[in-house]
């Protein structure tokens, strides 16, 4: 039975329409794909299902008793709570029986034992060990965890959190709420490669409906199974994988391309007969030519113009650089006064296509501002090498010049012509007079990255450093950037949490791991396969023989981490349960005890349950 129908939606936005004639169903376990370029109302459709905003026409239905949670890309207004408290409350009805449960247990001990009373504690109590019982609350501390949340975090105010740690928060309060239909928009936002694997594996063993919105290729791939495309106002609908939908998109352009060129080619031949023979001896011929073209306008299909809405990278050649372009040595980095990295001896060689990764926080911003003299090292050097003309993108601070417009700044940087300039800023949508006038002070966060990427195309540079350059960027356009950095024939140092990205561009992967740096030789896929042979657990002979250094020996696996820190945590509610029992030795009819004891009781059930998957996972 399907969670949720919708049927003929159409929602315009300050009178001009998005979308109309958009229909689709989704069962549990179907996770669609929501398709299209920037600007086609994904988002808005999202927040419609949700109920937050209404339609023009057409009608949204569920299955009884749906729970719909959603996340988007605002920042909770919540700011007075601590992280748990904000999660936490996503589930407002459990924390409401829990209440009711309290109150009716203390008329209970007061003496109630009506049959309404007792009637309403059972319908309560059912309501939630439905949910979970008293472990519920685990849920949401899993999804934090498995977003970077340290335990710690859960007690800090929202206030303290930053922009991306707060989007973090809002998607582990969606995940954590058990909902029935999950709605995801840019769920991978401000996450770390780890947290963006463990969101897929969750998501992909989720008992629900999913509508998600992301521009991250190889995350749509690993988790959805059906596509909603959103184009020219209508929906198509396609059952099938992402890569699936792609190739199926391509040859549907395809054969619109060739049908439109013929029936222009038709409309052509027939407009030229008309021309020629309309008032002549021929003018009845002529007469049923203009009914022919009418019936070709009629059916008329417009060509694909997907392609003109994609940024147009295609970096100048630069000039040859020496052999070595970056070397740094015993370099250290420090931020925060802590250290983030130490002992880092790296050479980065000519025409060499490196990525960089690491853990949110581990330093990779840090790492390449220093190298490229933007910082001050704590300890050691860094230096580039003969002939290398730098080229820097940041994902925090676009250093652009706003004493005029974009076509000031443009030509200023580059040393372009106008005419020139005017084609660099169309190749980047800034088209037209408004656009290229506008003065840089007002552009908007997305248009100034769109700015200063296409500086960074005219500069020229044989050494481009790179700090998350896809970030606002729609998928054509991730794209365009992926095959012009693939061919650029200089030397390019990556930040990126996009794997696609990563995996077509970068020849070698530097990873952060444990305050070091430490190479990987091929693309991605290959990082990926290198590093999990290193977590798994070495053979007692061969740890023996080991020699490497503690920085470069296999870390840990994951669930290891997860299974001491499972023995922790029921070490110490077993200790709980001794001193209520002892308690309740005393005192069998205090409520509150029993409660507590019951609560906790439940709690250490459910994590040894978990204890022993992990186990038998460890051992199989």
């Amino acid at each position: 039975m399907p969670v949720v129908v919708a049927s003929s939606l159409r929602k315009e936005f300050a009178g001009t329409l998005l979308f109309e004639g958009v229909s689709f169903s989704l069962e549990r376990g179907e996770r669609m794909a929501l398709a299209g370029a920037n600007g086609v109302g994904k988002t808005t459709l999202l927040q419609a299902i949700a109920g937050r905003t209404e339609l023009q026409a057409g009608e949204i239905a569920l299955q009884k008793g749906t729970r719909i949670a959603l996340h988007d890309q605002r920042p909770p207004l919540e700011r007075g709570l601590d992280l748990r408290e904000y999660m936490l409350s996503a589930s407002g009805d459990l924390l409401a029986a829990e209440k009711e449960l309290a109150g009716l247990e203390a008329a209970m001990s007061a003496g109630e034992h009506d049959p309404a009373t007792l009637r309403r504690y059972g319908g309560v109590q059912g309501k939630l060990e439905h949910a979970g019982g008293y472990t519920w609350r685990t849920r949401y501390e899993a999804a934090a965890r498995g977003l970077g949340f340290s335990d710690s975090d859960l007690e800090r105010p929202l206030e303290s959190f930053s922009g991306g740690e707060l989007t973090r928060a809002s998607l582990a309060r969606a995940l954590g709420a058990d909902a029935d239909l999950l709605l995801l928009d840019e769920p991978t936002n401000h996450l770390d490669v780890a947290s963006i694997e463990w969101l897929e594996s969750e998501l992909c063993r989720l008992d629900a409906a999913l509508i998600l919105v992301a521009h991250d290729r190889w995350f749509l791939e690993a988790t959805t199974n059906c596509v909603l495309e959103l184009e020219n106002c209508r929906g198509t609908f396609f059952s099938g994988r992402w890569h699936a939908w792609r190739e199926e998109r391509a040859v549907r352009e395809q054969h619109a391309a060739r049908v439109a060129a013929r029936q222009a080619e038709d409309i052509a031949r027939l407009e030229h007969f008309v021309a020629r023979f309309r008032y002549g001896t021929k003018h009845r011929q002529a007469q049923s030519k203009l009914k022919q073209i009418a019936r070709i306008e009629a059916d008329r299909v417009e060509a694909p113009t997907r392609a003109r809405r994609s940024l147009g990278f295609e970096f100048i050649k630069p000039a040859r650089s020496g052999r070595t372009v970056l070397e740094t040595k015993g370099l250290r980095v420090d931020a925060g006064g802590r250290t983030l990295l130490d002992g880092v001896e790296l050479v980065i060689e000519r025409d060499e296509h490196v990525a960089l990764v690491g853990a949110n926080g581990s330093g990779k911003t840090s790492l390449i501002e220093t190298v490229i003299g933007r910082r001050r090292p704590a300890a050691g050097t860094a230096r580039l090498g003969h002939g290398v003309e730098l080229g820097f993108f940041s994902q925090h601070t676009l250093e652009l010049d706003e004493r005029g417009s974009v076509i000031d700044c443009a030509r200023s940087a580059t040393g372009l012509s106008r005419q020139d300039a005017q084609k660099l800023l169309g190749r980047f949508l800034f088209s037209g007079y408004e656009a290229q006038e506008k003065l840089v002070r007002m552009l908007s966060g997305g248009e100034r990255r769109r700015l200063a990427l296409a500086l960074l195309v005219a500069s020229g540079a044989n050494f481009l450093v790179l700090d998350e350059p896809t970030n606002h960027l729609d998928l054509e356009s991730r794209e365009a950037l992926e095959a012009a950095l693939e061919a650029f024939e200089g030397t390019l140092l990556l930040v990126s949490h996009d794997r696609a990205l990563l995996d077509a561009v970068a020849e070698r992967t530097l990873s952060i791991e444990v305050g070091g740096l430490r190479s990987y030789d091929g693309r991605w896929a290959d990082f990926v396969r290198a590093r999990e042979q290193a977590r798994e657990p070495a053979k007692p002979e061969a740890a023996a023989k080991s020699s490497k250094p503690r920085s470069e020996r296999p870390k840990k696996s994951p669930d290891a981490k997860e299974r001491e820190r499972l023995e922790q945590e029921i070490e110490r509610l077993e200790n709980q349960l001794t001193s209520l029992e002892r308690e309740l030795a005393e005192d069998w009819a205090n409520l509150d005890k029993l409660s507590a004891y019951r609560i906790t009781r439940e709690r250490v059930d459910r994590l040894v349950s978990l204890w022993e998957e992990l186990v038998e996972e460890e051992n199989p």
